[in-house]
């Protein structure tokens, strides 16, 4: 069911329900009214007769009000009749235990209505002690509630029916009414950006703000996925043109050798050129796999607790004859510092950054590693005297095959992801990277760890 449909069903159940309870008090006070009126016509009577009965009239003057369907009776204190206008009644029974005659002995005056099961109509006494012997009693029958209901009934269907009708209407105009500024509030909350003169309702404004909120959260989502398709996109072509480098190469040495063009002398150098290429090729395939495990976001890292120092000690004893034939320096400096981190990807990203120190150095540089706490922190911060990088490439050389000078990284042998692992396994332990760079002077690179990554 609609929201417009709910709000006129509603409204009208609203209306039936007021049209029925207000029929149903409206015939109670005006029960109460025609009692309390029949009530003063038996006072009004009953004051006529006590006069009669005082001047000794009373058998006399009771004829005519008789003849107005009034009952008369005359009782002692000991509730005998002494005379009745309905005279079948005379003398039969005792009415002392009546109600309306034990009240008028006690206050003076009595009242009490009773059904007649003969008639089924409410018959209406009222008693009145005269002197100190006497009670006087006139009595009328009348309509009950329940009858002057029934009597009234096809009036208030009428009504009802009527009333309904009018509530239907005015449901109709008011939903529309209060839908309406809903509906244009909808069509307009991509616009809205100041809800006190746009919102139609106080009780909105929450809703509205959530509203808005989740538009600019799908519209950044989907700012996102496109950013990240084009990522993907670029990294496609990258790894497309990355493979065929080297296996271009690779190819035409070979075909070279094995069409016998080749000198003996030349067979050497294409066999050398041929292994550098797949060694560079298996490089760049290793790098991509590891990429790609490090992009599964829900993939929950396994850490135990770790010295930074010693696996910076393993890494530079690794890298020190690449660090030789590159006339660079590998210096170690620090004390064990420990924290919760992966041993695997520790000595990735060690390596990884030492190997770009390494290859990006001028000849006669220094590389140095070193490892330390700052508050409650894990520091590890590689420094070296290389090329550096130019300010305007800074911010872009942890994005996958990106490089600041591309003949240089050819020569190099880079695959030009080395830096993207880096900063994914730093993601994934929940540290953070800065990068300072300074062209011809060098470049530091500083991690900074939680000492409790668990």
């Amino acid at each position: 069911m609609s929201m417009k449909k709910r709000i006129t069903v509603q409204l009208c159940v609203v209306g039936g329900i007021a049209i029925v309870v207000t029929s149903m008090l409206a015939m109670f006070v005006y029960s109460m009214i025609f009692q309390r009126q029949i009530f003063s016509d038996l006072e009004t009577n009953l004051k006529v007769m006590e006069v009669l009965f005082e001047d000794g009239n009373f058998e006399k003057g009771i004829q005519a009000p008789s003849k107005d369907l009034l009952r008369v009776t005359l009782m002692n204190r000991d509730g005998e009749v002494l005379y009745d206008s309905d005279a079948i009644s005379i003398h039969i029974e005792y009415h002392k235990e009546r109600p309306e005659f034990v009240e008028a002995l006690e206050e003076g005056i009595g009242k009490d209505i009773r059904l007649s099961k003969t008639i089924g109509k409410n018959t209406y006494y009222y008693a009145k002690l005269i002197g100190d012997y006497y009670v006087l009693r006139v009595a009328k029958d009348a309509n009950g509630m329940i009858a002057l209901f029934y009597e009234a009934l096809p009036i208030i269907l009428v009504g009802a029916v009527v009333l309904l009708f009018i509530c239907l209407i005015l449901a109709h105009y008011l939903t529309k009414r209060i839908i309406r500024p809903i509906e244009n509030m909808a069509e307009e909350l991509a616009q809205i950006t100041e809800f006190s003169e746009k919102i139609p309702y106080e009780e909105l404004k929450p809703f509205a703000t959530m509203i808005k909120d989740q538009h600019s959260s799908i519209h950044k989502q989907l700012k996102d996925l496109e950013h990240s398709e084009k990522i993907r996109q670029e990294f496609t072509a990258n790894v497309s043109h990355e493979l065929k480098t080297p296996l271009t190469a690779i190819t035409g040495y070979s075909e070279l050798i094995e069409e016998g063009i080749a000198t003996p002398e030349d067979s050497i150098r294409f066999a050398k050129e041929i292994r550098k290429n797949a060694t560079r090729l298996l490089h760049l395939i290793n790098d991509i796999i590891e990429l790609s495990e490090l992009d599964i976001a829900d993939e929950e890292v396994s850490k135990e607790e770790l010295d930074l120092y010693e696996i910076a000690k393993n890494c530079v004893d690794t890298l020190r004859i690449t660090a030789k034939n590159h006339e660079v320096e590998l210096r170690l400096i620090g004390n064990s510092v420990f924290l919760y981190a992966n041993r695997n990807m520790m000595e990735e990203l060690i390596t990884n950054l030492c190997d770009n120190a390494i290859r990006y150095n001028k000849k006669g540089g220094t590389v140095k590693i070193v490892t330390y706490h700052v508050d409650e922190k894990v520091v590890l911060t590689v420094e070296d005297t290389g090329i550096g990088i130019p300010k305007e490439h800074s911010t872009r050389v942890f994005e996958r095959f990106y490089r600041v000078d591309k003949s240089r990284s050819k020569q190099t042998g880079g695959t030009g992801l080395g830096l993207a692992i880096v900063k994914h396994i730093v993601a994934k332990h929940d540290a953070k990277i800065t990068l300072k760079s300074e062209v011809m002077v060098g470049t530091t690179v500083t991690i900074e760890f939680p000492s409790i990554n668990k």
